[in-house]
């Protein structure tokens, strides 16, 4: 553990889920996988699209729709709903069609088991502070058992602008009664958690999941209030 900042009393955490608590990549790799079949087994105009019309359709939707970059969830069904367009003629078959899509790469996206540890040292968190998740991301945390550590989980939508906005941050920091300096919040991305969350009043851990930590190669904005070395640092800071 290594700290770059004073830390004040700590009476509340909030946490990003994403590469913070496990590697996001090889999971969105896999969910990408079976939608990808899925798509191909299915719908074979929307399979034969180039990977460069589906990143094209998300661009023109976003710039259509600005909230929607926050929503992960509504923007990939907005954008099964146009590739399959060509596939699936009456609306109510393609809402249908893009709902299949969107629940088949859901489903994967949120199948998977945490180690142990986490489970460990996220039980143990919450019996000593109150714990709320911030994520940018639409992970099912029922299903991956970590519902019952949070007060709440917040996901980014349309209306609840993303990390490193403040929006989230301030709402959490509401919901505990709390100022949010006396809220530590522990992510992996350096502007969207360490940034965003400082810029919001509150401290900041930094731990990452998906990669080795070395500061001296990411693009640093604002340094932490601590990096962690394990995730089980932070029963030290509760």
């Amino acid at each position: 553990m290594r700290f770059y900042r004073p830390l004040s009393p700590i009476k509340a955490m909030t946490f990003d889920l994403d590469d913070t608590l496990y590697n996001n990549e090889p999971i969105i790799s896999l969910a990408d996988a079976s939608l990808t079949a899925f798509i191909a087994a299915n719908f074979p105009r929307a399979a034969a699209l180039p990977r460069s019309r589906w990143n094209e359709i998300k661009r023109e939707l976003i710039k259509n729709n600005p909230p929607l970059g926050s929503d992960m969830g509504l923007l990939r069904l907005e954008t099964l709903r146009v590739a399959l367009a060509d596939d699936v003629a009456p609306c109510s078959a393609l809402e249908q069609a893009a709902q299949d899509c969107f629940n088949c790469f859901y489903h994967a996206r949120s199948d998977f088991r945490l180690d142990d540890k986490v489970h460990e040292v996220m039980s143990a968190l919450a019996k000593k502070v109150p714990l709320i998740a911030i994520t940018n991301g639409n992970v099912d945390t029922q299903k991956t058992g970590l519902t019952e550590y949070f007060e709440a989980v917040l996901h980014a939508s349309v209306v609840r602008p993303s990390k490193p906005a403040p929006d989230m941050f301030h709402e959490a920091a509401d919901m505990l009664s709390l100022p949010p300096e006396a809220i530590l919040h522990v992510g992996d991305n350096l502007e969207k958690d360490v940034m965003g969350a400082i810029k919001a009043g509150m401290q900041s851990a930094w731990i990452a999941a998906n990669r080795e930590m070395n500061l001296s190669r990411e693009a640093v904005t604002l340094l932490p209030h601590v990096e962690l070395s394990a995730l089980d640092d932070l029963l030290r800071l509760a």
